[in-house]
């Protein structure tokens, strides 16, 4: 199990923006303007940043006055993910492993245990062994390593093989990475809608924010070395395509640009999200068959959760197996009224 100390505390706040399910057990967020403690992965809202603490343990959390979420229950653990947790310790102590290897160590068959890694990570264990390679690179060019350099110790054999994996997942070429994205202008504005205030920020790339009842503080903490700009004339006709597309959200908006930044299961499932068609919804267990692996529909909640960017990647179309609306990040009003825009339910 990784230990926090090993992770600042702006690496800790990334990850719980992003909902990343792979830390689970590395760290529980806590939340002391709530009185409440988190999984990373917890699909609630993300709260300001200044009310925010990380700590190792929940006994840690709980010495310090925080009671456990009742959504994602960061103080229970199944044998299976106990079993999933010490995979991921030994696969980042060593960079990789055998699934012969990893199932020995668990106690599992082979076959078991990928389907029982794959389900609760959301990714196979030789895919996350790829997604922790990336992450390595991300780190030693935030550190000012060359490009080169970053790669080989990240265990990419040449710089092709870097790039072949990614094939333009990253959102940003790879030496934007470096100083966590410094130099990178990212211009934003809050714009009233008739869903209520709307904070839109967009790269030269496209959109890489859009949400509800959000400010400044919230897109800082998402791009915290990013130039940030007020939006001027140069947005302008892209940001009134996106008003348009949030008030009328049945239309094809296919061609606004985004510039996304995930994993590539996120990207996957963001991109499933995006194949749903106005007018009709998918359960996550829906979504995670559509996906080549039905019993990944927690994972498939993880990745919605992660989505920065909504209406446009439209994460309101996903609804509980019965049919109810289920959470959304802001609000059930919002979700009800954007499908009731594209004539859902």
């Amino acid at each position: 199990m990784t230990d926090t100390k090993t992770l600042s505390d702006d690496e800790c706040w990334q990850i719980a923006l992003a909902k990343d399910r792979r830390y689970d057990g590395a760290f529980v967020t806590g939340v002391h303007s709530t009185g409440i403690y988190c999984r990373p992965s917890c699909p609630a809202r993300a709260p300001l940043r200044r009310n925010v603490r990380f700590y190792a343990r929940p006994e840690d959390a709980e010495a310090a006055g925080l009671r456990a979420c009742k959504r994602c229950s960061p103080n229970t653990q199944s044998a299976e993910e106990a079993c999933v947790l010490a995979a991921i310790a030994a696969i980042r102590e060593n960079g990789s492993h055998t699934l012969d290897a990893l199932a020995e160590l668990t106690g599992y068959s082979p076959t078991h245990f990928q389907r029982l890694f794959k389900r609760t990570v959301g990714l196979s264990p030789a895919g996350f062994a790829r997604a922790l390679r990336e992450e390595k690179v991300r780190a030693a060019l935030a550190q000012g390593a060359s490009v080169t350099s970053a790669l080989y110790d990240a265990g990419f054999s040449a710089p092709s093989r870097f790039y072949e994996q990614m094939g333009g997942k990253m959102g940003m070429s790879a030496s934007d990475w470096r100083g966590g994205g410094e130099g990178r202008v990212i211009h934003w504005s809050i714009i009233p809608t008739s869903l209520g205030a709307m904070l839109l920020a967009a790269s030269e790339k496209g959109v890489c924010c859009l949400s509800f009842g959000e400010d400044e503080e919230h897109l800082r903490a998402r791009f915290p070395k990013a130039e940030l700009k007020p939006a001027g004339e140069e947005m302008r006709t892209l940001f009134e395509q996106v008003v348009a597309a949030v008030e009328e959200p049945a239309g094809d908006h296919s061609a606004i640009p985004l510039d996304i930044k995930g994993t590539a299961f996120q990207q996957r499932v963001w991109q499933a999200l995006r194949e749903i068609p106005p007018g009709e919804t998918r359960s996550y267990g829906d979504l995670a068959a559509a996906l080549g692996n039905p019993k990944a529909s927690r994972a498939v909640g993880g990745a919605n959760g992660a989505n920065n960017i909504a209406v446009l990647i439209p994460c309101h179309r996903v609804v509980q197996s019965d049919g109810s609306l289920g959470g959304y990040a802001y609000g059930p009003d919002i979700k009800a009224e954007l499908l009731r825009r594209e004539g859902g339910s």
